[in-house]
């Protein structure tokens, strides 16, 4: 991402670098009303109908956020976040999504393709401002708060490239898979409770299943191994080096 100050001050500062933020909605109202709404807090915004128009103005205007709706025609919210985190050039963009659906399996699916937010329709301006400055707040903090790299052979987890590897293989983690465990590894037999990962990875104002971390610990350990990730039942998850 472009901007990474030590501390979020609003958008609307004009004295602060002016955040981009690309939106993907196929209804006019909703776009409308993201576009009014966030120009007015001082972001710089771009829309587009759907995922295949959004992919070709994210090559134009390198974002800093972008919002997609997952139910799009020509291509969908959860396709269009699937191919931008194969791009290494914007391996560190923020992805949020727009949905009025709430099955688990869409929210599920959405994280494992590499959101980091989800905010529900129909929009409220206040909240969608909300979401978007802890969205961006977090994502600073995270970045300037512990090591890129963390080596343990035969365990490698870099921050930058987002990528595991394990006996010189690399591991194909989703997003949130490797920023949970980068979590747990920054802090090595450190237990984490339940509440504290969910702040710290998805945020306090994002509402998510009571079975996130459980589904996402269950795919890490799918592709690590059951070596690493301890759980301490009735409280949370440690990180050991075996």
């Amino acid at each position: 991402m472009g901007h990474t100050n030590d501390s979020f001050v609003s958008n609307s500062d004009r004295s602060m670098p002016t955040y981009k933020i690309l939106v993907a909605e196929d209804t006019p109202d909703a776009r409308e009303i993201i576009e009014y709404t966030l120009k007015k807090e001082g972001f710089e915004v771009y829309v587009t109908p759907n995922g295949q128009e959004a992919l070709k103005k994210l090559k134009e205007v390198t974002p800093d956020v972008v919002i997609l709706d997952v139910m799009m025609p020509v291509l969908d919210g959860i396709e269009t976040c699937r191919q931008i985190r194969k791009m290494d050039r914007f391996k560190d963009v923020l992805i949020a999504f727009l949905t009025a659906r709430e099955e688990e399996f869409v929210e599920v699916m959405g994280f494992e393709v590499g959101a980091d937010d989800y905010i529900p329709k129909p929009i409220k301006p206040a909240a969608l401002v909300s979401r978007i400055n802890a969205l961006i707040r977090r994502a600073a903090l995270t970045r300037n708060a512990s090591p890129t790299r963390l080596e343990m052979p035969p365990l490698i987890i870099d921050r930058d490239t987002y990528s595991v590897t394990l006996n010189g293989k690399v591991l194909p983690l989703a997003r949130k898979e490797f920023e949970l465990l980068y979590l747990l590894a920054c802090s090595p037999g450190k237990v984490f409770n339940r509440d504290k990962i969910l702040e710290l990875i998805w945020g306090n104002d994002v509402v998510v299943i009571n079975r996130t971390i459980d589904v996402h610990v269950r795919k890490i350990r799918e592709k690590l191994g059951d070596d690493y990730i301890v759980t301490i039942k009735g409280v949370g998850y440690k990180f050991v080096n075996p």
